[in-house]
């Protein structure tokens, strides 16, 4: 069982009182209507699933209800950084704050 630590309630908690909400750091396109069907298509549904560290977005659904994300390897699945919502993927150098 996890163990995470909501980065704004600052407690530790059960990973019974969250729920995973898919891969973070994805962009929207900057023009949706200028894909095609198949790009719409991968934009929506593909995502990666790497073996060992992974960014997600979690929400602490039995606590405060908010998002944050959660760098997770999902080999050990360890938890090795969790921070805020709305903070640039620290991965991509030069990404703008959204």
């Amino acid at each position: 069982m996890l163990h995470i630590r909501c980065p704004y309630c600052q407690e530790l908690r059960s990973e019974e009182e969250f729920s995973n909400a898919g891969e973070a750091h994805i962009r929207r396109p900057p023009d949706p209507a200028a894909l095609s069907d198949a790009e719409w298509g991968d934009y929506l549904h593909f995502r990666k699933n790497p073996r060992g560290p992974h960014r997600e977005i979690w929400v602490h659904t039995a606590g405060c209800r908010r998002y944050f994300n959660v760098l997770r390897d999902t080999v050990s699945y360890e938890i090795l950084e969790v921070y805020p919502a709305g903070v640039p993927d620290p991965d991509a150098p030069g990404e703008p704050t959204p």
